[in-house]
């Protein structure tokens, strides 16, 4: 059984802060292996917890595997049905293939500076 898994990008490295992400690897899990399939866009969607998670609806996206991530944006991604695995580093393909391996495992590490000011 296949997953979908996307990671925030940042050129070949995990983007640490998942809200300002310009864009997410995404990732085909078939057993242990992962299979890159495509780079999405998060142009325009960055700190919108909504549009972030219909896109990965849209693409088919079971799981968001990412470094730091706000308590907010987590709530939105589960309430869509997506999985969040936090805490994760290094070069994306590296990501995907240690989660496809199962040793990739989630600190439930929450960014706690997420306050927005509007004016």
């Amino acid at each position: 059984m296949t997953k979908k898994i996307a990671i925030p990008t940042d050129g070949e490295m995990l983007d640490a802060h998942f809200g300002r992400a310009a864009g997410f690897t995404v990732f085909e899990i078939d057993g242990s292996q992962a299979l890159q399939m495509e780079l999405l866009s998060a142009s325009g969607l960055q700190h919108q917890h909504e549009g972030l998670a219909s896109m990965f609806k849209r693409n088919g996206v079971e799981v968001l595997v990412c470094g730091g991530i706000g308590g907010g944006m987590i709530n939105g991604l589960n309430a869509v049905g997506l999985s969040v695995v936090t805490g994760a580093s290094g070069k994306v393909v590296d990501v995907a293939n240690a989660y496809a391996a199962g040793t990739l495992l989630s600190t439930g590490s929450v960014c706690q500076e997420h306050e927005h000011h509007h004016a």
